[in-house]
């Protein structure tokens, strides 16, 4: 491949996906991409690109964006955000709200697993949610990963990675090699496809978002422009959540950090207001919201679940 064709695929999948790919990410062509251009009849990388240079054939851009984002993802990934949900969020929320729907948008969701962590989380505390009820909506890029979250269809390795042994009993069924996630779970979550680049506006209002491990594989003003973005659709009390690497400082002034909550960022005008230092204080004199999500994994900095393999890539 010539380095004016890795050029224009750096270009390419900027364009399409937000991907920013190095320069040192050339060993990465060959094996990711092969097997697309061979799919489609041609015999070189170079033949391929030489396909996307023409833009005419939507269905193999498509399987080029999708084969250059490797989905990575477990259940309780990094688990202290799930333990910010539990113990913050939704004491805050119930709280707050009292009655009527709550809505969670998980931006990057991948095979599924972190919305399904999420509906386990309310499931298990659903005795303390007062008169809320709750929409989880995970989007991604990739029409194929999401079609494996509908599905619910977890290997065995899959399931042994984060999820503790005692919700694997409680909501998976078993199914020769595979285990499957419950069907009242599954129908908590509502998967579309979606791409961070594209208007947030058709998405409409989220009371939570959780956009972990993305933005680390945005360049900077792509980084700042999705922040923004996400502020729009957020109420004043809304809560972001972000990876262990990634953060809000010198992006945006739309979100400011919780304080001793790492990871999770409430709007600016929350903290004007107070809501998010009262949310502190209740916290501490209630001693949290419940028992903190079970895990056996340890809180370390978060590889993307979208494109784990690709550091400085996206998503």
């Amino acid at each position: 491949m010539t380095p004016q064709d890795y050029s224009f695929l750096q270009g390419f999948l900027k364009e399409k996906s937000g991907l920013v790919l190095s320069n040192d990410k050339q060993y990465l062509i060959e094996s990711r991409l092969m097997p697309i251009a061979r799919q489609a009849g041609l015999e070189t990388i170079s033949d391929l690109i030489g396909k996307l240079r023409s833009f005419g054939e939507r269905k193999l851009q498509i399987a080029v964006v999708e084969a250059m984002t490797t989905n990575e993802s477990f259940f309780f990934r990094d688990k202290t955000p799930f333990d910010h949900f539990v113990d913050t969020i939704i004491p805050h929320l119930v709280q707050k709200r009292q009655r009527g729907r709550v809505r969670i948008w998980c931006a990057a969701a991948s095979t599924g697993q972190e919305p399904y962590s999420l509906a386990m989380c309310l499931k298990e505390n659903a005795a303390k949610l007062g008169g809320l009820s709750f929409e989880i909506i995970g989007t991604d890029i990739s029409q194929d990963v999401l079609e494996k979250a509908k599905a619910g269809f977890y290997s065995q390795f899959e399931v042994q990675r984060g999820l503790p042994v005692q919700l694997l009993l409680k909501y998976f069924t078993q199914h020769g090699e595979m285990w499957q996630i419950a069907p009242d779970i599954r129908s908590m979550v509502t998967y579309k496809p979606f791409n961070l680049l594209d208007s947030f506006a058709s998405m409409g209002q989220f009371d939570v978002i959780f956009c972990r491990n993305v933005l680390i594989y945005f360049d900077q003003a792509t980084k700042s422009d999705i922040m923004q973005r996400l502020a729009k659709q957020m109420p004043d009390d809304g809560h972001l959540l972000l990876g262990a690497a990634e953060t809000v400082v010198g992006l945006t002034t739309s979100f400011q950090s919780v304080a001793g909550k790492r990871g999770l960022y409430a709007k600016t005008r929350a903290n004007a207001d107070g809501a998010v230092g009262s949310l502190q204080k209740r916290e501490a004199s209630t001693g949290g919201f419940a028992s903190r999500t079970p895990s056996t994994t340890t809180d370390k900095p978060a590889l993307s679940p979208r494109f784990s393999s690709i550091p400085g890539g996206r998503r």
